[in-house]
């Protein structure tokens, strides 16, 4: 449940939580007459609190993939700065490309996450409107994507694994980032990043949206907070190509596939990282805290494989993927076969008998 500095009112609710609302503002009142008239209306509200919790169970059990978008658009969902005061110690920003400037968009910088020095590389939107304004709402340009290049190329002289933490409805489509060669910064940061040799781990804690998520999206693990979403596409601007209405949203939702649980099952991403009850907004520091667990975890994996190996992991992870299960299973015995072929070209042949004459 939210504490005292994160309330819920009532613009906070989402539109398919009417009932969780009505809760909260019975709550709320019966905390305000408690204080003003001194009376113990505690077993009451430990009742409605009950009640809500079995909403919240139910609501965020059955999320459709439209309202999942919404969720992971939450004005109050912990933010990349949020886990850089939670989760990241003795943080050391690094700024600009080295070529144009520095984007505020994207932040990259040295810090410690459990017991393991990385680079951290995160996708920030910003807390307020002037914050939004300075970092375009999260959408990067060029030189943003060239700043991550070049920090990761800087973590790799001196063997620090990288994390990156996606959060972005998509790169900014502005003229001037097109002038400045957007396309070809993300192509670079995805080839670079394909053969970076240190270990590399993404998540996705918000919004995932086209090649702005992937310009920092390339690793050994793609991990996703559960009620993220991951897509080649926001699902306004599917339904305006294909419907030319961005009413149907809802409908563009569905048929991308954008959820963690599809995104999981079709083995897109290798982890969904759970959030608290009721979405992350609702408990900033346990989200932190899965999120920092899973991440030490992984990375402790990680560092005990060859850098050879982890590069050859990383690559077929890459070229796996869209292949049938079919496919996959041949890829994964092919090097047997060819193993059992060459043995059985190398056993010498015995001559045929010739046939004696009668």
């Amino acid at each position: 449940m939210p504490d005292d500095k994160n309330k819920f009112r009532d613009g906070d609710h989402l539109d398919f939580e009417e009932k969780v609302a009505d809760l909260d503002r019975q709550m709320n009142e019966l905390r305000r007459l408690s204080s003003v008239k001194g009376i113990d209306y505690s077993a009451e509200i430990r009742r409605l609190q009950r009640e809500q919790v079995t909403e919240l169970k139910r609501i965020y059990s059955n999320l459709t993939a439209w309202q999942t978008v919404q969720v992971a658009r939450h004005p109050k969902r912990p933010l990349l700065n949020d886990y850089l005061n939670l989760m990241v110690k003795d943080f050391r920003e690094l700024h600009g490309d080295r070529c144009f400037g520095d984007d505020r968009a994207i932040i990259t910088g040295f810090g410690q996450i459990g017991r393991e020095k990385v680079l951290v590389v995160g996708q920030n939107k910003g807390k307020n409107t002037k914050e939004k304004v300075v970092c375009n709402f999260g959408c990067a340009n060029p030189e943003g994507y060239r700043k991550a290049l070049i920090k990761m190329k800087f973590a790799e002289k001196y063997g620090i694994p990288v994390v990156t933490l996606i959060d972005t409805p998509g790169a900014y489509p502005g003229i001037g980032a097109e002038e400045r060669g957007q396309a070809r910064a993300i192509a670079a940061n995805l080839l670079e990043m394909s053969r970076l040799r240190v270990p590399i781990v993404c998540i996705c804690i918000g919004e995932g949206g086209s090649g702005g998520a992937l310009g920092i999206g390339v690793g050994d693990r793609l991990a996703m907070l559960e009620f993220a979403y991951y897509s080649v596409i926001s699902p306004e601007g599917c339904a305006a190509i294909l419907w030319r209405d961005g009413s149907q949203a809802a409908h563009a939702a569905e048929a991308l596939k954008l959820t963690s649980k599809d995104l999981y099952k079709m083995e897109l991403v290798d982890a969904v990282i759970p959030e608290p009850l009721g979405g992350a907004h609702r408990n900033v520091h346990d989200t932190v805290y899965n999120v920092e667990k899973y991440i030490v975890k992984t990375l402790r994996d990680l560092k005990r494989t060859k850098i050879e190996n982890l590069l050859e992991n990383r690559y077929k992870k890459l070229r796996s993927i869209g292949t049938s299960p079919a496919e996959k299973l041949r890829r994964k015995t092919q090097a047997g076969r060819e193993r059992v072929k060459a043995a059985m070209e190398a056993i010498p042949k015995k001559p045929k008998p010739v046939p004696a004459k009668v």
